[in-house]
């Protein structure tokens, strides 16, 4: 075999445990067998299509087995797997396809009006027309070569000016990130996976989902989160690992059969996004689970630092300890080590750098060390504490959101003459964003009209929960907003 990447896992798994079940999709079951031969019968139809290897194959759906189907078919086919944000405004979406050049789009059935109009030539419909076309091609093994240097997967993250960089992730870090997750996370061979997080998102994806497959376990796939049917699904499947963000687990925390629920089959649960409260790790040890949190970015692959359930009301707040096959610096802005300053990583799970985008790769990637542009602070046994974030991003729901982006759309509005962004707190969400807006001279405009402009042109969750209305904006003498003097005076209740 000389695919030695991603796109060869199928039949590495299919080898060993053809008839374990690898994916559980509502009443479907499907095996390692089975899941690697619609795999290559994918790869021969993109193939078909005029699929080559270094062409983009973007997919656009929420969960779903043919989202594992085409990222492991172009893994086949040496081809870049693009997964798409499902979240985000049609404007957002154009973006990731034109600035990948992806030549193929998958997309499932509640896209089609956007595929049928978003101009890539290539377009593949999850339905039953797929299902004859696959039907019609072989099952002989697709022989394209496959290294570990070569581009895996291009993963869009929100940049903090305003457009989404795409984060090009090697094989080699894919998989060292997998193993980064073996060695320090639960994952047995007879590991039952939740998948509910959106398989868009790099750490469901690569933190979670990959990390099962290469253990041979289940991945029971949801296509959208719901807290009362996770708990009969834990129950039903016997499922012994969950990811989600905070707000997840607090929604199922709340749920009136939780108390009641079973949960004896869970082992861990991995939670990502943002740290979660003590309340909350009180409330499931008292059920016997425990969390496992993992600090990261999409550029990491995503994982830099976990921090384990035994440690978890220990040390309150923190990122944890590097993961196993990554290393950590923390220098001041000359360069320097210290105990308080910028995060740097390095390790075989970092990422060559963005797409298309030379200048900001050259800018936080140097010696192999990527500039997080987080703030952290270290203890003297090593564990690592986030103390602030960089460029002012906001962590709602587990989703990044850039002020830079949400202040270009409410620029855009006429009445608009200054505006901020900032997160504020919310006990669902975790936080979010709320705009502050100086309203231009003679102009008049509600918080709700303002608001309003914004749909249809950013995703929901980017778009502010609420805005409140200021004479002026203070800002430094350069002309920047000082941030932390406006989150001091609006980031409470008006």
């Amino acid at each position: 075999m000389r695919n030695h990447g991603i796109g060869s896992w199928t039949a590495r798994r299919a080898r060993k445990t053809p008839h374990r079940t690898a994916v559980v999709y509502g009443d479907a079951e499907i095996t390692y067998g089975r899941l690697h031969e619609r795999t290559t019968r994918l790869a021969h139809h993109l193939r078909r299509l005029g699929v080559r290897p270094g062409d983009r194959v973007a997919y656009l759906g929420p969960n779903h087995p043919s989202f594992l189907e085409t990222f492991f078919a172009a893994g086949q086919l040496r081809a870049v797997f693009v997964p798409l944000n499902t979240r985000l405004a049609e404007p957002e979406l154009r973006h990731c396809l034109a600035d990948s050049g992806a030549s193929a789009l998958v997309h499932t059935e509640a896209f089609e009006e956007f595929a049928d109009s978003c101009g890539v030539q290539r377009r593949v419909a999850v339905d039953a027309t797929l299902e004859r076309a696959l039907g019609d091609c072989p099952t002989t093994p697709v022989d394209v070569p496959v290294g570990h240097t070569d581009t895996a997967i291009i993963m869009y993250t929100s940049g903090a000016t305003g457009r989404a960089k795409g984060a090009v992730l090697t094989h080699g870090n894919l998989i060292w990130n997998s193993v980064n997750a073996l060695v320090d996370a639960e994952f047995p061979a007879d590991t039952v996976t939740l998948l509910s997080a959106p398989l868009f998102h790099t750490a469901a994806l690569n933190m979670t989902c990959l990390p099962t497959v290469l253990k041979g376990g289940t991945l029971v796939l949801e296509a959208s989160f719901s807290p009362g049917r996770t708990l009969d699904l834990v129950r039903r499947h016997r499922v012994t690992v969950m990811f989600g963000v905070p707000a997840m687990f607090q929604q199922v925390a709340v749920e009136p059969g939780f108390a009641s629920a079973d949960l004896s089959s869970l082992r861990a649960l991995l939670c990502g996004g943002a740290p979660v409260p003590e309340a909350l790790i009180r409330t499931y040890q008292g059920r016997g689970i425990g969390f496992l949190q993992g600090y990261g970015m999409t550029e990491a692959s995503p994982g830099v630092c976990l921090l384990d359930a035994e440690r978890a009301l220990d040390k309150p707040g923190s990122a944890g300890l590097p993961q196993f096959f990554s290393d950590v610096r923390v220098v001041d802005p000359a360069g320097e080590d210290t105990v308080r300053g910028e995060l740097l990583v390095e390790g075989p799970n970092v990422m060559n750098g963005y797409w298309n985008l030379p200048e900001e790769t050259s800018a936080v990637l140097k010696d192999g060390w990527f500039r997080s542009g987080d703030i952290v602070v270290t203890d003297d046994e090593g564990y690592v504490t986030i103390v602030d974030r960089a460029k002012d991003m906001i962590i709602s729901g587990g989703e990044n959101v850039y002020p830079a982006e949400v202040e270009k759309a409410l620029f855009e509005h006429p009445a608009v003459a200054d505006c901020a962004v900032i997160g504020v707190p919310d006990q669902k969400w975790g936080e979010v964003p709320r705009a502050v807006v100086v309203l231009a001279s003679g102009a008049e405009a509600d918080a709700e009209e303002i608001l309003a402009s914004l749909d249809g042109r950013l995703a929901r969750y980017k778009i502010p929960k609420s805005l409140v209305f200021t004479d002026a904006l203070p800002r430094s003498g350069a002309g920047k907003l000082l941030k932390p003097r406006i989150r001091r005076t609006f980031g409470v209740s008006p």
